[in-house]
Order: structure tokens, then sequence, then C-alpha cells
């Protein structure tokens, strides 16, 4: 019988939506308030969105947190669930270096199932279920890190589900881990390239994803499907053919 554990999901809604609004909140307030017209022509979509757009983003995130913090505490607190997990809480059951080891071994998984899932959800015969929600937001926001349909809100949080079974999971590996993926999905949907100059021309860069990348996939639908990484992108063609012009053309506006 499924357990919920009210107080454990307050404390991690508290968490979760705490993070989403400092994090996506200073990003808004400094490039589309205080910054506006100093940024702007730095924007890689020069025009802003609009107040409906902004609200419609902060309402669907809020149901999104809801959902992110009622699958792990249904999984975490439900004792005939909980004891098939892989989670721990005493660090030194796992070696140190496992430790480490498992937050880059976590990006990879993530990346990879965010890949495959992001495509199956582009399929015409379920984006409209699915993914529409999130490309409303064709000139995206901060405020569209968590701007998902309740049906891809539990796509998406099915990766804290295969961690939490498939590897040793450690309470401060999903507190952090989940801590960079609100940071870089709020990057992703930013509006505004921080990478320098040529970075995506790198031996690194060329395979790092960046807000210019995203903010493609918003604008015209198709292509670039990573989420950390241009890896699966490279590898399965779908890259767009306009990224690095689009990315140079950002970078050495004036």
């Amino acid at each position: 019988m499924l357990h919920m554990d009210w107080n454990f999901w307050i404390r991690t809604l508290i968490t979760v939506s705490s993070r989403y609004f400092i994090i996506a909140g200073i990003a808004f307030l400094i490039g589309y308030v205080l910054y506006r017209k100093a940024f702007g022509s730095k924007k890689i979509q020069p025009a802003f969105p609009t107040g409906k757009d902004y609200r419609r983003e902060i309402g669907y995130s809020i149901i999104t947190m809801l959902i992110f913090t009622c699958v792990p505490t249904i999984i975490l607190t439900t004792p005939s669930i909980a004891r098939h997990t892989l989670f721990y809480r005493d660090i030194h059951q796992y070696s140190m270096i496992y430790f480490w080891s498992a937050f880059v071994l976590m990006l990879f998984i993530h990346d990879t199932y965010f890949y495959w899932a992001h495509r199956l959800m582009h399929h015409p015969k379920l984006f409209k279920y699915f993914h529409l929600v999130h490309h409303k937001s064709t000139n995206p926001s901060p405020w569209a890190a968590y701007s998902f349909h309740p049906l891809e809100a539990f796509v998406e949080v099915g990766v804290y589900v295969l961690f939490l079974f498939i590897m040793p999971i450690h309470v401060y590996h999903l507190i952090f881990f989940f801590l960079f993926m609100i940071i870089y999905n709020v990057y992703g949907h930013l509006g505004y390239e921080l990478y320098p100059r040529n970075f995506n021309r790198t031996l690194v860069g060329k395979y790092i994803n960046t807000s210019v990348s995203h903010n493609q996939h918003h604008k015209h639908f198709n292509g670039n499907y990573g989420l950390y990484f241009t890896i699966w992108d490279h590898m399965m063609g779908t890259i767009r053919k306009d990224y690095d012009e689009a990315f140079e053309e950002v970078k050495t506006r004036r």
C-alpha cells in the first residue's frame, strides 16, 4: 500500500520550490527587469515574452514541482517500495571514490534519459499530450525551466526513480545533483548566452549544451534535444546545422 509522509513531502516541496523561485527569480530579475535595456541587445531572441507567457510558465511549473515532490516522497516513505531501492544515508557505506564518481555517472545517465525521452515526446502522436505545453514558450524565459504538462512532469521525474533503483544513491547525491540540474535548466531557458565566443567550437565546448542550442530547439521545435551535452545530438545527427552560426551571431552582436 502506498504511503505519503506529509512532513517529508512538505520539506521536499520547500526545497524544490525555493530553488526554482530563487534561481529562476534572480535570473529573471537581472536579465528581464533590472538590466533589460543594458543586456537586451545580447538576448538570443531580441523580443521579450509577455506577462501572459510568464504566468503560464510559473503556473505549470508549480504543478510540476508538486509532482516532482510527490513521486520521491511515495518511493522513499513507502516501506514496501523503499526497501527495494539502493538509497543510503551512511556516507561511509560506499567509498568516497564512488561517492564523487556517482555525480559524473548521474550526469551522463540523466543526459541520456532526457535525450531519448525528449525525442519520444516529439513523436507526432505524443507531442500535443506531453510536450506542447513546454513548447508554448517559443521564446523561453527562466520561468520555463519547469513549465511542463503534468504528463511530461511524470516523464521528467522518472530519472529520479531510475537513479534510486539502478545505483547506490546517497541523500547528498539527490540534494546536490538536482540543485545543479535546476541551475543548468534555468541557464538553458535563460534567453542569454553565458559561455564565451567560440566556446561551441572548442574541443570540449562542442559537446556542451548551451542556452543558444536549447533556445533554437524552442524556436524551431526540432533538433538540439540534449540537456547537458550535445553528444547524443552529434551521434544521432540531430544537432541543428545552423547552431554554430546562431551562436556566433549572438556572441558578436554590438
